[in-house]
């Protein structure tokens, strides 16, 4: 049975059908069917009391990405190249060189290095002994910890901590330029043994803010960066999310009650879409599934979907009942119809969700599979439970005869009184109008390219961009900026060499000429390595004399230097390099520009004796990831079209039925790469799965529409009776989940996380976008292509 065969129009010959081995055995059984759902709600939600909250860094990185393989590979042997914090210790009033501030710092210090998951080891602080001054003297090279083991508060000691830190070059990294504040570095382990549970975000953030609250007063103020930091925030914002989808629930419940005025078949919509969402919630945390920030969009997805389909079948089964069919004929009817157009739109979106899984980052494959899964699940609790319990309690008598007085209304003589709305609307059937909408959607389609080229891949904007720009964390990160000009933003270069041979002259040489070439892109700060701190070195052992300030030629004089160089420039069996690179921010621009500078050097340059290898800190784990999120963009979008195409062609069976349904759809996703334009948003993790979810959930207005007109038309109807029927049967239906999932949706601008707003604003963007697209485009599209003749055989 072909979707098209799916909808009779004579209830009599409808009723006269037994239906399929599917209906008889659902509805033979319905009583047993809502016990089983029933105790399956019952334990998956127990299941979804243990779903956990929580993220991990590695979820992050596109693994399969070059500069992500040499990290990982390398990862054991780089100091603080990924998952790090930073924590600024401010002194409100003075200085740091204060006895107060310094016990400050050292109590903080002391509490951070018993953190959980510290990679302790590469911890720094002006308290750890890894942070050194050194000295040119009258008797040589002098150096030791910055605040030596005899610190005692006094006057004379914070005067020698002052001297220490002015000359360990630590001023701009650890230390402010104002010396007002200090940096505490912690990096983290993300995991830390074999079989180790991953870092509990939210515990640590709970750990900094508790740490945050005993310390700040009057004269210390704290700041915190880091990805740790950002997720614990996000996880904090997660919270108020769950109140948003109550609020997105309290508006379609209210909308589809004020729509049928049938308090309790709204009810039913409503319950089963979020029993949908219970189940969903149960099986994640059965499978081991961890809900982090980006996965939070997926129950609304599933909430939104199931909506979309619950609507129809409401709205079938009340029109049947209107009529005067009992709710038991009324339920069995409406599923005879809808089934298969339903299943097939959920196909649709289920295909749709999973191909994102061809974007090689797993946090994007767990929406994927999150999103599929939910989907799944609508076709058992929307497309067979909904109509089983519709079949039990009815609709409201005062619904029904509503019902039927609109329908007997609209579909009086459709050449003479029509309903104004769906009047309107039909206009698009003819030659005029339907060629104003299509040189209308042209003209949008060529001003949404133009605008499209415009659009980023990463970041937009400085700071966390998943947060408000007034977040405390983003105001931490302005604040760090500001007065470091090793920010937080870091791309490490690794160099390679053979065992032994990093410090040879030669390898040395053309570190330092990488340097300078770094130097000169916009959004460089500054620049740490061997090289930098061998002409420091060469000075120190020449009196101080800068003319000596370059890399000594001399072996022997290179090898004393790095034996005395900190730990993160190289590592122990001296084949590794670190070119540490500070950035301004990470905007793709930034990013693009070092990248290319890395990529240039290493092409002219690589040889046996060393290698270039992009890329390892939390600015290169972002470069990957832009490069990754760029690739997979348009593939992502080719499949899912490819995809949708194929699943409408089976269904239709009409080429020209595809080509309306689908442009309508590609129009929508031109002008929302537009508005990501104009509203600054680039293309990241977060965002890059939204075009092809809307893609996925806008074809269910298009595939419900065009199999009710292509069901006429091959009856030998006139394309305006047929669009016309379409629209008193479904279009209430297209435009009551239209608009209502698109107003729901948007109240998340008001959410404190930034991320989850624009997704908020994209997605009601294309819920109504779509709407209008099969309520406009596809009819005049279909006046060109559905001529007299070309229907029989399409």
């Amino acid at each position: 049975m072909n979707a098209h065969h799916a909808f009779v129009t004579d209830d009599a010959e409808l009723m006269a059908q037994r239906g399929s081995w599917m209906e008889r055995l659902l509805f033979g059984q319905r009583t047993l069917f809502v016990l089983l759902c029933l105790l399956a709600t019952c334990w998956f939600g127990y299941k979804a009391t243990g779903l956990e909250l929580n993220a991990a860094f590695e979820k992050m990185l596109p693994s399969g990405h070059p500069y992500i393989v040499n990290y990982l590979e390398n990862r054991s042997q780089l100091a603080g190249a990924g998952n790090t914090l930073r924590i600024a210790v401010e002194a409100r009033t003075g200085t740091i060189f204060d006895a107060d501030y310094l016990d400050t710092v050292k109590k903080i210090t002391d509490e951070l290095f018993l953190l959980p998951a510290v990679d302790r080891p590469y911890m720094k602080s002006l308290w750890t002994p890894a942070v050194r001054w050194t000295a040119v003297t009258e008797d040589g090279l002098d150096g030791g910890p910055v605040i030596p083991d005899n610190y005692d508060g006094s006057a004379q000691s914070v005067a020698q901590v002052r001297q220490n830190i002015e000359r360990s070059g630590e001023i701009g990294q650890l230390v402010a330029d104002d010396y007002k504040s200090s940096i505490i570095l912690v990096p983290l382990q993300e995991q830390r043994a074999s079989g180790a549970a991953p870092i509990d975000y939210q515990d640590l953030s709970r750990r900094l803010e508790k740490l945050r609250g005993t310390y700040s007063s009057q004269q210390i103020d704290i700041h915190i960066t880091g990805f740790a930091k950002l997720v614990g925030d996000l996880i904090a914002g997660m919270r108020q999310v769950m109140v948003f989808f109550l609020v997105a629930a309290a508006i379609c419940l209210a909308i589809l009650f004020w729509y049928t005025r049938c308090i309790r078949s709204a009810l039913v919509v409503l319950c089963c879409s979020l029993v949908a969402v219970v189940w969903l919630l149960g099986l994640l945390a059965s499978l081991g599934f961890v809900l982090d920030p980006y996965l939070v969009l997926v129950p609304f997805l599933v909430f939104a979907v199931g909506l979309s389909h619950g609507a129809q079948k409401m709205n079938g089964i009340t029109q049947d009942i209107g009529r005067g069919v009992d709710r038991l004929m009324a339920a069995r009817l409406t599923f005879r119809r809808l089934f298969l157009v339903g299943l097939s739109a959920l196909v649709c979106d289920v295909v749709g969700f999973a191909v994102l899984m061809v974007i090689d980052i797993p946090v994007i494959k767990d929406l994927a599979i999150c999103a599929s899964i939910g989907v799944t699940i609508l076709i058992v609790t929307n497309l067979m439970l909904l109509p089983v319990l519709l079949s039990f309690i009815g609709v409201s008598a005062s619904a029904a005869r509503r019902a039927a007085a609109s329908t007997a209304a609209e579909v009086m003589d459709v050449h003479h009184v029509k309903h104004p709305a769906w009047a309107f609307l039909d206009h698009f059937t003819q030659r005029r109008w339907a060629s104003i909408a299509l040189l209308g959607a042209v003209a949008l389609a060529l001003l949404g390219v133009g605008y499209s080229t415009q659009l980023k891949i990463g970041d937009t904007n400085p700071g966390a961009p998943e947060l408000r720009a007034d977040s405390r964390y983003n105001l931490d990160n302005t604040f760090m900026v500001r007065h470091y000009s090793a920010s937080s933003d870091v791309y490490v270069v690794m160099v390679k060499t053979p065992q032994f041979a990093c410090a040879l002259y030669d390898t040395v040489r053309t570190v330092d000429r990488l340097e300078f070439e770094l130097s000169q892109v916009p959004g460089v700060e500054g620049t740490k390595s061997l090289a930098g701190l061998a002409k420091v070195a060469a000075t120190g052992m020449s009196e101080g004399s800068l003319k000596w300030y370059e890399i000594p030629r001399n072996q022997d004089m290179l090898n004393a230097i790095i034996t005395r160089a900190p730990r993160e420039m190289f590592n122990q069996n001296c084949d590794l390099l670190s070119v540490y690179v500070y950035l301004r921010d990470h905007k793709a621009d930034t990013l693009s520009g070092v990248v290319k500078v890395v990529e240039d050097f290493a092409g002219r340059n690589n040889s046996p004796g060393y290698r270039f290898l992009n890329a390892a800190g939390n600015a290169g784990i972002e470069a990957a990831t832009n490069i990754v999120v760029k690739e997979a963009n348009r593939k992502m979008l080719f499949l899912v079209y490819a995809a949708v195409i194929l699943i409408s062609l089976v269904t239709f069976r009409s080429w020209r039925a595809v080509v309306c349904a689908v442009l309508p759809l590609m129009l929508t996703s031109v002008l929302c790469e537009a508005l990501m334009v104009w509203l600054n948003i680039g293309v990241k993790v977060a965002t890059l799965p939204v075009i092809a979810l809307g893609v996925g959930i806008g074809v269910d207005y298009a595939l419900y529409i065009m199999t009710v007109m292509l069901r006429y038309l091959r009856e030998g109807a006139s394309l305006s009776e047929a669009y016309y029927k379409a629209l008193v049967f479904t279009g209430k239906i297209v435009v009551l989940t239209g608009a209502t999932l698109g107003i729901a949706v948007a109240t998340w601008y008001f959410s404190p996380i930034k991320f989850q707003a624009d997704m908020g604003i994209l997605l009601a963007f294309m819920f109504v976008w779509n709407m209008l697209g099969a309520l406009i485009l596809l009819p005049a599209l279909a006046y060109f292509l559905f001529r007299p003749g070309r229907v029989a055989n399409t």
